[in-house]
């Protein structure tokens, strides 16, 4: 019989537990679970999180699975380089607009956030690496399915607030909107009084692999009801540069 790597074996009982379900564990937690000191297992989680394995919310401390290894099951060769040429523009975004900047990708049916940078604010927050959100209620989701080819219009079109589009004709008349505009907005459609404003991020064929997109407070990302025009040109801007990084 093979040695067995202890290392390893506490290492996949860790990933095993956060991945049990939708909640993050604390240290504390995970240590009672696997009946391990915690000392020990802050050099794991330390090497998996290196990895891009779990993702640590600095607000709580606590970990959840990380968008790397969400990302194996999908074959998206593609991500860690889409998230290495977007760091400095997403930073830049977050710095000039006051907000949260979110990289997302498809998968699964939904718009998978695989980087978050928090806005430059002392406010409590939490790591949103690793969130689905729908396609047709929030920002990523509505650029993802405008232009990228790939994508089709969700057969269910569930309501999460009063805004949310969950007619099929409504959503293909914002779509066409956005593609004329080149950007998307989403006001109070998954989450009441939060907003966001996206924009599609291509490669150097061209092809859309993913949006980018500054959230935050509605009364912040808009005015008399609709996406602030400022906010969507920072957007924009920082899409195209991540274009151009891309494309190199």
């Amino acid at each position: 019989m093979a040695e067995r790597i202890q290392s390893v074996e506490r290492a996949a009982l860790v990933l095993r537990l956060l991945a049990s379900g939708p909640r993050p564990f604390g240290v504390p937690e995970l240590a009672r679970a696997m009946g391990l000191p915690k000392e020990s297992l802050h050099g794991i989680l330390g090497t998996l999180a290196a990895a891009g394995l779990v993702e640590r919310d600095p607000a709580t401390g606590k970990y959840r699975i990380g968008a790397s290894l969400l990302h194996l099951s999908n074959g998206d060769l593609d991500t860690n380089e889409l998230r290495a040429r977007s760091l400095h523009s997403a930073d830049t975004l977050a710095a000039r607009s006051g907000e949260a900047v979110w990289i997302a990708t498809p998968h699964e049916g939904g718009a998978l956030v695989v980087h978050h940078v928090f806005r430059p604010d002392d406010s409590a927050q939490v790591l949103r690496m690793g969130t689905h959100l729908p396609l047709h209620a929030s920002a990523v989701g509505k650029t993802l399915l405008a232009f990228d080819h790939d994508l089709d219009v969700p057969e269910k079109l569930p309501a999460f607030t009063d805004r949310s589009l969950t007619e099929r004709a409504a959503l293909a008349a914002e779509l066409y909107e956005i593609r004329r505009r080149g950007w998307a907005a989403a006001v109070d459609e998954h989450v009441d009084g939060r907003a966001a404003i996206g924009a599609p991020l291509r490669d150097a064929s061209g092809r859309t692999v993913g949006a980018i997109s500054i959230a935050g407070p509605t009364h912040r990302l808009t005015e008399a009801g609709r996406a602030r025009a400022d906010l969507a040109a920072q957007v924009t801007d920082a899409a195209g540069e991540i274009g151009r990084a891309l494309a190199r």
